[in-house]
């Protein structure tokens, strides 16, 4: 971390699980006691407390950390606090409003007829990521077409997910039934 120059970016990603920081009292988490292959021992979380308070943010300037995780709850409070976390983004599934912007950045196109249509719908009713979008939208140069493999793509997540929740509606169903059984 020391040898990052100005005007860097440093990204932790996944930080809940990608590294096992024993808390601020020396105490590491069950699941890094377990380990048998302790990465580094000198990598604390006070260490890296330390490190954002102190020798990253005096030395140099123009440095961004960038933490990434699942499980914000996980998380130490401490690393929290604004001054070492000042920006919490959460990144949630699509909306239509992103769908447009990803369509403008992709394909330079702001609407297309019965498809912009077509695909807001579907994403109103689907939990879609950004990413999975943005992927459709590179397959092809081709506008047309990169629309239409998009309402495929959107029309067959959609099916996934309602087989999806009928499988799980399914299992309570028997799991009520067996229990007014017993």
């Amino acid at each position: 971390m020391l040898r990052t120059s100005n005007r860097s970016i440093l990204v932790i990603e996944d930080i809940d699980c990608s590294i096992q920081l024993p808390d601020r009292k020396g105490t590491a988490p069950a699941k890094f006691l377990e380990s048998k292959s302790v990465r580094d021992p000198m990598f604390s979380l006070s260490g890296l407390l330390n490190f954002i308070d102190g020798l990253w943010s005096c030395c140099g300037d123009e440095r961004i950390i960038i933490f990434t995780t699942n499980h914000k709850e996980r998380l130490d409070p401490a690393l929290l606090r604004p001054g070492r976390m000042d920006v919490h983004i959460h990144m949630s599934y699509l909306t239509v409003d992103g769908f447009e912007t990803l369509a403008a950045n992709y394909l330079n196109i702001h609407d297309h007829h019965w498809r912009f249509r077509k695909i807001k719908d579907l994403i109103k009713c689907n939990k879609v990521i950004p990413a999975e979008v943005a992927e459709e939208l590179m397959k092809s140069d081709d506008v047309d077409v990169v629309l239409e493999g998009l309402v495929r793509f959107l029309k067959r997540k959609k099916m996934e997910d309602d087989e999806t929740k009928d499988e799980v509606d399914d299992e309570v169903h028997e799991a009520k039934k067996a229990k007014i059984i017993s």
